[in-house]
C-alpha cells in the first residue's frame, strides 16, 4: 500500500479551476486556465500539481504535461521570484539597447536570464517580444510595462524591490 500524498492543490485552488468548468465546452480547454490558477498561487507547476490537474480534469497527466510545456512561462522546478521581469528581446528592443538592459539588470541581480535570486524576489526572463516596439526597450513585471527602459530606469526598478 503506498503512503498518501501531500496534496499540491488546495480547496482554494480546486475552486478557481472548478470555476472555469461551466465557461468551457470541455474539460479539456481547462487545461490552460488552470495551469494559470496554479501558477498565479504556486509561482509554478510542479509534477505533482500537472498529476491533480489531470485529475481534476480527467485526462491523462501527459495531455496537461504537453500543454504546460508548450508555454515558456509556466516553470515546473522551482518557484519563480514574488516579482518576475520580462526584458524584451525584439529587435526594436535590442536596437534601442535592450540587450544592455538586460545584461545590466542580471548583473546588479547576481543572476543570469531565467535565474530567480537566492532570496526569491526577483526573476528575470527573456521574452520575445512583448508588443510595445514603440517604448522600446521594454520590460513587463506583473501588468506593468517599463517603457524606454535606461540603465538607470532600471536601476530604479531594482530598488524598488
Amino acid at each position: 500500500m503506498n503512503p498518501p500524498t501531500e496534496r499540491i492543490l488546495n480547496d482554494t485552488i480546486v475552486a478557481e479551476i472548478k470555476a472555469y468548468f461551466p465557461r468551457y465546452p470541455t474539460r479539456q480547454a481547462v487545461t490552460l486556465p488552470a495551469l494559470h490558477v496554479v501558477n498565479r498561487h504556486l509561482r509554478y507547476v510542479p509534477l505533482a500539481a500537472v498529476v491533480e490537474i489531470a485529475a481534476l480534469l480527467e485526462l491523462h497527466p501527459a495531455d496537461v504535461q504537453d500543454t504546460l510545456s508548450f508555454y515558456g512561462f509556466f516553470k515546473q522546478d522551482a518557484p519563480h521570484g514574488e516579482t518576475r521581469a520580462w526584458v524584451c528581446r525584439s529587435i526594436a528592443c535590442a536596437l534601442r539597447g535592450g540587450e544592455e538592459v538586460l545584461e545590466h539588470l542580471c548583473h546588479k541581480a547576481g543572476i543570469a536570464p531565467g535565474q530567480t535570486t537566492p532570496d526569491g524576489k526577483l526573476t528575470i526572463e527573456v521574452a520575445e517580444c512583448l508588443g510595445a516596439c514603440e517604448f522600446a526597450p521594454c520590460l513587463l513585471a506583473g501588468d506593468i510595462v517599463h517603457k524606454d527602459l535606461t540603465i538607470e530606469q532600471a536601476d530604479v526598478f531594482l530598488s524598488q524591490l
